[in-house]
């Protein structure tokens, strides 16, 4: 009796079939692209040269938050705003190069904001500034 095993491999896959890794690949890609300038420092690494007789000037940053709510911050803890003036005049009076540095959420009420940049001003503060986000561009 003579009969034939037929293979059961007749179509099998001979070539590989790289479409899926080349996804993967390109998808990876995109991932790189659109974090890497999160990533890229916005300031520049200089190396400063060095000196024995220097002065030393100590900067002060105060970081004042202007929540949604209508509550203020300073430096991470709520404040009122008398005790917001006295903490300001005390830095700018031991410090007069002290950075405001005023943050407000987005939710914010414009008249809040402008209360807040009024008592800086008055508290005798001259070096502020804003903190934003920078926009990403589609």
């Amino acid at each position: 009796m003579g009969f034939r095993i037929e293979e059961e491999n007749e179509d099998s896959i001979n070539e590989i079939n790289i479409t899926p890794f080349v996804d993967v690949v390109l998808v990876l890609l995109v991932i790189f692209m659109v974090t890497t300038p999160m990533m890229v420092k916005t300031a520049m690494d200089l190396k400063l040269p060095s000196a024995e007789n220097t002065d030393q000037v100590e900067k002060k940053t105060l970081g004042i938050t202007v929540l949604k709510s209508g509550n203020v911050m300073l430096n991470g803890s709520l404040i009122s705003p008398d005790d917001l003036k006295y903490e300001i005049r005390n830095s700018t009076k031991s410090n007069p190069e002290t950075q405001v540095i005023l943050i407000a959420d987005k939710m914010a009420t414009h008249g809040m904001v402008i209360e807040v940049i009024d008592l800086v001003k008055g508290a005798g503060a001259t070096n502020f500034a804003f903190q934003v986000e920078k926009k990403v561009k589609k």
